[in-house]
């Protein structure tokens, strides 16, 4: 079946679904940052001397590249994973010794008069890699070296990114656990993540001394129900040490590694500090914005936080507000559910690849996707401190759009490849 498919070979099938809610989503995002950055004297959405203009430029690129992805064969993405990774990698260094600086952050190149982000490219080529090397033939996730080089895959580009002090990108490299999960990544794994994040918060909130007591008593406690099977001890003892050490170590790292407006916004967040004017500033805004949008809105370019300047980076991080202000808590939830239908889309395809790079691929995607959603959300709301990453499809930026429609486009072109394979089974 597969030998006849290769001698009549079909166009894509791609999945409409995906398509439509992908062009939903960026053509209610360019509204958005009109409505957020709008101007009487520059009423002309396609005015290049605004955000929106060319936001519209990259609009017109990025579905020029997504028609590209759809027509190469497939095969391409797994023969040139570990080339395209390399690439991705090869450029970030590159912005290490070249990089141009914007708001702090040496992570762009300027060609031509336009930036690029390489970090934000590096996503998909690091799910590609990934998918290709977990989807090799035999590869088993519980082998050790396996988990090790899959780690090693993922900890190169976030480790590159942290140097270029670009701490919000480098974190969504975590997101890869999800899929880790997925192909076979203990449980205990997410556990202890988990545990670490929350000690982490512990630690800032309460005096480390009083945790490293509440641990220790803890684990005791545990010793006491368990004192026959010695290598359960080991296993506790190992853990609470850990923990202490963890523990012991946070408020270092928070007071002598971490930035100024870092902590100011760490503290804000965790109520340790009040600073309206400054690092709190942002996010009081945010939240005004939103909920001063009520249950219905304002309505379209009537909103009058993100009009009047009064959000930062209202078009950028902060898109979410103009969402909330003008269209309310209605037009929110609606958005959030569309959001959710793109992830559960991407997941219902990812399980019904034949091909395990297919799969992984797909789950990648779905975690990049999850993960900047949730944070960006988050921090709009003041649940999450502002690590400064934009809401896949709606925040204005060349290299964000551009690198997410890659991303997408990718599995929509290897999911086209299922159904025209289903197709030539019944021919």
């Amino acid at each position: 079946m597969i030998q006849s498919q290769d001698q009549n070979p079909k166009p894509a099938s791609v999945d409409w679904l995906t398509l439509v809610i992908y062009y939903v989503f960026v053509i209610i995002g360019l509204f958005c940052i009109y409505a957020s950055i709008y101007k009487e004297d520059h009423p002309l959405i396609y005015d290049t001397g605004m955000n929106y203009g060319k936001q519209l430029i990259w609009i017109g690129l990025s579905s020029f590249i997504g028609l590209l992805i759809l027509l190469v064969d497939e095969k391409f993405f797994y023969a040139f994973a570990y080339a395209l990774y390399g690439i991705a990698i090869g450029l970030l260094i590159a912005v290490l010794i070249m990089g141009t600086a914007v708001k702090g952050s040496n992570s762009w190149i300027e060609i031509a008069g336009f930036r690029l982000q390489p970090a934000e490219f590096a996503k998909f080529a690091t799910a590609l890699a990934l998918a290709k090397f977990l989807g090799g033939f035999n590869t088993k996730f519980s082998d050790r070296k396996v988990q090790l080089i899959s780690a090693g895959f993922i900890l190169l580009p976030m480790a590159i990114i942290l140097m270029q002090n670009e701490t919000g990108t480098a974190l969504v490299f975590g997101a890869f656990i999800f899929m880790l999960y997925r192909e076979g990544l203990p449980g205990y794994f997410l556990f202890i993540g988990f545990m670490i994040a929350l000690m982490g918060v512990l630690a800032l909130i309460f005096p480390p001394l009083y945790l490293i007591i509440v641990i220790s008593v803890l684990a005791a406690s545990m010793l006491l129900f368990i004192r026959r099977n010695r290598q359960n001890i080991l296993i506790i003892a190992a853990v609470a040490i850990f923990f202490i050490g963890f523990v012991s170590s946070v408020n270092y790292i928070f007071e002598n590694v971490m930035q100024a407006h870092q902590k100011s916004r760490i503290n804000v967040l965790l109520g340790k500090e009040v600073d309206m004017k400054g690092a709190g500033y942002n996010v009081q805004q945010s939240k005004i914005a939103i909920g001063s949008g009520g249950l219905i809105g304002k309505g379209f370019l009537q909103g009058t936080q993100n009009k009047f300047r009064f959000v930062p980076e209202q078009s950028t991080d902060f898109i979410f507000c103009t969402i909330g202000e003008e269209f309310g808590f209605v037009g929110s939830v609606t958005f959030i559910i569309l959001y959710l239908l793109l992830l559960w889309r991407v997941l219902f395809l990812a399980e019904r690849q034949r091909y395990k790079f297919n799969r992984i691929y797909g789950y990648c995607v779905a975690s990049i996707l999850f993960f900047h959603f949730t944070i960006n959300i988050g921090m709009t709301l003041g649940l999450l401190p502002v690590i400064g990453i934009p809401l896949p499809f709606f925040s204005y930026g060349g290299s964000s759009l551009l690198s997410f429609t890659i991303l997408l486009f990718i599995f929509i072109r290897l999911d086209a490849n299922r159904i025209n394979e289903l197709k030539g089974s019944f021919e």
